[in-house]
């Protein structure tokens, strides 16, 4: 019991001393204060610092980004500022001219059809020698002015060359510098447009060549039958010579 006793006093007293030893010392008022610092405490406000910069820092990358992005569209919506349709319409146009001023025998269906029909058919028994003749030179006529027509077009054509030439450059460059896929998406279908205008006055030049060569060759047709009707009639038998009476001296006895 008196051993149990002596450890507890023990045990007071050294908690005692340690209240005594770690309790704080209040310095006078007048006394200077003394800065306290917490190294733990600086580490943490540093990373803070550090993360909010981050982020600022990423909401400045994310604000770039989205300027860019809107620049992007802007160039990809931005329309060509150049336009090859007047030049293109107006070589279509010259072209259409040429094949419009067709002589005789025009591009046209119906007209083609009467025409074949009356100087180019069947030529009839009763047909006069004087009628042969005259369409025989209507369709050498024809054939002259198919072959002129045909001469003028491919003029024509050829004098687009130029014109294209120049178009071509100026589609192709700007192609090369658009600044947005709509831009070049225009320049490539106006390069299209440039090809489909090639591809008219190449079908002008064959149609015009065409029609030119088949009245050559429906000349030639018509020309021989109209050469086996005429020898038709040079070897059929006439009625030959007829006698009769001549009077020498007319009003005589």
């Amino acid at each position: 019991m008196t051993i149990r006793r002596s450890r507890a006093a023990f045990l007071a007293a050294s908690i005692l001393s340690f209240s005594i030893a770690v309790s704080p010392v209040f310095a006078p008022p007048a006394a200077a204060q003394w800065i306290v610092y917490d190294p733990t405490n600086y580490v943490q406000n540093v990373l803070s610092a550090a993360r909010a910069l981050e982020q600022i820092n990423n909401q400045i990358q994310s604000l770039q980004n989205e300027a860019q992005m809107l620049i992007n569209q802007a160039r990809n919506l931005a329309s060509l500022p150049y336009s090859a349709l007047q030049q293109l319409q107006q070589s279509v146009q010259r072209t259409q001219q040429l094949l419009a001023q067709a002589q005789r025998i025009a591009f046209d269906v119906q007209q083609i059809d009467q025409v074949f029909q009356s100087q180019y058919g069947n030529i009839s028994l009763s047909t006069s020698d004087r009628q042969l003749v005259a369409d025989a030179r209507s369709r050498w006529q024809n054939t002259v002015a198919g072959l002129q027509d045909a001469m003028r077009v491919q003029a024509g054509v050829v004098g687009n060359i130029d014109t294209n030439r120049a178009e071509m450059a100026a589609l192709v460059g700007q192609s090369q510098g658009a600044t947005g896929a709509l831009q070049a998406t225009q320049a490539g279908n106006q390069l299209l447009a440039l090809q489909s205008q090639q591809l008219a006055d190449l079908i002008a030049v064959i149609s015009a060549n065409g029609r030119a060569q088949a009245l050559t060759d429906a000349e030639r047709a018509a020309a021989a039958e109209q050469g086996r009707e005429q020898r038709r009639r040079f070897l059929t038998p006439g009625s030959g010579y007829q006698p009769g009476n001549a009077r020498m001296f007319p009003g005589g006895n």
